[in-house]
């Protein structure tokens, strides 16, 4: 029981820095502006309290294991990054089926099959040079942003970072909806009638840790940047983060406005 709630303490941890540097994709380009998102803001003491906490969180806790991961050879890191990637796949496949998105959910399906045979489980990316790019990655929150639901009180969680209403019950539904997370978590497959008796819930949440890590290391100067530029860290986060989750549901790139001038690496939300 203390070994299982460990391994949960950790993902959650880590999958904080995911939506705490909730932005863009690495193709969108960030400019100074004074845009205003649309959603109402509930609750903004107790969010700024727990930006506060979150923010110190990641000054001595992912900054720190971050910058450690990138003393690792490119290699290992970039290669580590895309098996992540690859694996995160099936839950935007699950998605993109979900929004009737059958176009993408095929270039997904077979990114995932020439990725994970060809590329030897996602350490290379041989679908993209034979023309099948990502498209972007979806989650249940935006599933349910093209099903017309709107997004919500905007807020800030411990540890899990700014979220609103609506991706707050997406986070539930990604559960439901990851391959990757009932092959680890079955009791069948545990028990070796289907697949590898080896999985168990710890490789879930070290999946999901690795992840955030990696993208954490992606984005050290961009985040720092951020935080010279901003006059108010806070406004400009959330700003940041209610327009990408915006454009992500639409499915477009177009150009992301902050109140700084600089331009993020490859920011991403889950």
């Amino acid at each position: 029981m203390i070994r299982k709630f460990a391994y949960i303490l950790v993902f959650v941890l880590f999958a904080q820095v995911s939506t705490l540097y909730a932005g863009t994709t690495g193709s969108e380009e960030l400019k100074g502006s004074n845009s205003q998102d649309t959603a109402s803001e509930c609750f903004e003491g107790f969010s700024r309290a727990m930006f506060k906490l979150n923010h110190g969180l990641d000054t001595v806790i992912f900054e720190p294991v971050a910058r450690g991961y990138r003393a690792l050879p490119v290699p290992i890191r970039k290669g580590t990054g895309n098996v992540v990637d690859n694996l995160r796949s099936l839950l935007t496949f699950s998605n993109n089926v979900l929004q009737g998105d059958f176009r993408n959910a095929g270039n997904t399906a077979g990114r995932f099959v020439i990725n994970s045979t060809v590329g030897i489980l996602g350490i290379w990316d041989p679908a993209a040079a034979l023309g099948l790019e990502e498209k972007g990655k979806e989650d249940f929150g935006q599933t349910m942003g093209v099903w017309g639901a709107n997004s919500g009180c905007y807020f800030v969680l411990p540890i899990i970072g700014p979220t609103t209403v609506r991706d707050a019950a997406g986070l539930v539904g990604n559960f439901f909806l990851d391959p990757v997370y009932h092959v680890t978590h079955n009791s069948e497959i545990h028990n070796g009638l289907v697949g590898n008796s080896n999985y168990s819930e710890h490789n879930y949440y070290f999946y999901r840790g690795t992840g955030a890590v990696d993208f954490r290391a992606k984005n050290i100067e961009s985040w720092n940047s951020l935080e010279e530029n901003s006059i108010d860290l806070y406004a400009s986060l959330k700003s940041l983060y209610l327009q990408n989750r915006k454009q992500k549901i639409a499915n477009t790139t177009s150009t992301i406005e902050t109140q700084d001038d600089s331009d993020w690496e490859e920011i991403d939300t889950n």
